[in-house]
């Protein structure tokens, strides 16, 4: 059994900064596509990044590209999400997320490829 931990949350200003962290425990995170989410009061769940196993490949939603930076830390089992110039529509509920089969071509993006789940940690942004 996978358990994914977020910490890092709160409430910030709009253009200030956040870093979310994802602690995992388990099984093998090293062999696990990361992915973080979000989903905000009456809307549906939406990808915002996501990085494969090595840490050499990232892919990001439109809306948070040259804002965000996923990375991880295979060692610590961790996965961070740094937000930069944050704004009032990156408020939400911030899930992580573990994909145990992928394609190693194709970075996943749909919530259904993802096996395991964090439990969320709430970013608001003010304006």
């Amino acid at each position: 059994q996978v358990q994914l931990v977020e910490s890092g949350g709160g409430l910030v200003q709009a253009g200030g900064s956040l870093r979310l962290s994802c602690a995992t425990s388990g099984q093998t995170f090293n062999n696990y596509c990361m992915g973080w989410f979000r989903q905000a009061p009456g809307k549906e769940r939406e990808f915002v990044a996501a990085v494969n196993w090595n840490g050499l490949d990232t892919y990001y939603a439109d809306s948070v590209k040259g804002r965000f930076t996923i990375s991880r830390d295979n060692a610590r089992n961790t996965v961070y999400l740094q937000m930069n110039s944050l704004k009032p529509e990156d408020t939400a509920l911030y899930y992580c997320a573990a994909a145990v089969r992928y394609s190693p071509t194709l970075i996943p993006t749909a919530p259904s490829t993802y096996n395991y789940w964090g439990q969320g940690t709430q970013v608001t942004v003010s304006s």
